[in-house]
């Protein structure tokens, strides 16, 4: 078997970093890429004992060109790309009328561009060979319709649409290249202390929130089970129901306690303080890596896993749902046996 590689964008911190320890412990060589030099080598170091090859790539996901020139000096240095994992990410949160034109522009240059040119130049080294992974990562059905995250949530829906698009066109070739979005709910990640926030206030996740490493195993999961989507925590299918039934009941829920839910106890910083620094523009400076400030769920080897849906099992679980929820309202009647004279 020849040896894997995997790249791994925003590879310096949360997800990323946590993605590449996992990877470099099944034996594959990385290639990490972001913006911040000194927590790319940092995140290097760390996979010194899995004895793998490494390689640390300074490059901007949202310049197109940056990628494609880096892909081939991956395939150079470290041989043929086998994974690719679209990880980098910013964050922007806040009223629609708060947050600035330029935060929204910026999200969907780094959230949704970044991902399209990870994919595109990955597709273009892996039709070479006619196989490969691409994994891109998106929002839980949870955490989509969130007020104050309308510019998270644009990108991500964007980059759902363009995987469901590109999809069939990787089929029509009959190449054995699989595209995988990975729906992720709260990640306890550092993006909650240098993400932009214009609430006022700070910010705490609803729901459940894991570690990490729990996305790391997801990601990794993917990868070997090759599948199209796959969805962690079985929290996200009565959501997904009410999105796709109950509209509306859902908006209302939203409007009455979506805010009030995600208000912390403090103040958020004003952009004019001296303090206050996000990484929308530019990478924040500091010994950042895996894990946020929050307490989470940490991800158990040997104990209990979070659920992980393939999109096969949640629209099984769903119809099992609806039919339930339509059974129980009256929807739908029971069956009628004719009685014995």
């Amino acid at each position: 078997m020849p040896q894997q590689v995997a790249v791994i964008t925003g590879a310096g911190s949360g997800i990323g970093r946590a993605t590449t320890r996992l990877l470099a412990e099944y034996g594959f060589d990385i290639a990490l890429m972001g913006r911040d030099v000194k927590r790319l080598k940092a995140a290097a170091a760390e996979l010194a004992p899995s004895d793998v090859k490494t390689l640390v790539v300074p490059v901007d996901v949202a310049d197109g060109e940056a990628l494609e020139a880096a892909a081939d000096q991956i395939e150079e240095k470290l041989g043929a790309i086998t994974v690719w994992i679209n990880a980098a990410g910013v964050s922007a949160t806040g009223p629609v009328l708060s947050l600035e034109a330029s935060a929204y522009a910026q999200v969907m240059r780094v959230n949704y561009l970044g991902a399209v040119n990870g994919t595109r130049a990955a597709l273009r080294v892996m039709r070479r060979r006619g196989e490969g992974q691409i994994v891109n990562i998106g929002l839980a059905p949870r955490l989509r319709g969130l007020p104050l995250q309308s510019a998270n949530n644009g990108a991500h829906a964007g980059l759902n649409a363009f995987c469901d698009c590109v999809r069939p066109e990787i089929r029509a070739l009959s190449d054995r290249i699989t595209l995988t979005m990975v729906n992720l709910p709260w990640i306890n990640t550092p993006r909650w202390t240098w993400g932009r926030n214009r609430s006022g206030h700070q910010l705490k996740p609803i729901g459940p929130i894991y570690e990490p490493e729990v996305a790391a195993h997801a990601i990794t999961r993917a990868i070997f089970s090759r599948q199209r989507d796959v969805t962690v925590g079985a929290s996200s299918i009565i959501p997904q129901f009410l999105s796709a039934f109950l509209p509306q009941l859902r908006d209302a829920f939203h409007a009455c306690r979506g805010v009030a839910r995600q208000r912390g106890l403090g103040k958020a910083n004003h952009p004019s303080e001296a303090s206050h620094q996000d990484n929308l523009e530019q990478s924040v400076e500091g010994a950042f890596a895996a894990h946020g400030p929050h307490e989470a769920r940490p991800f158990r080897p040997r104990g209990r896993k979070p659920v992980l849906l393939t999109h096969r099992l949640r629209y099984i679980l769903g119809t099992i749902v609806t039919l339930a929820l339509f059974y129980a309202f009256g929807y739908v009647a029971p069956p009628r046996f004719p009685r014995k004279k």
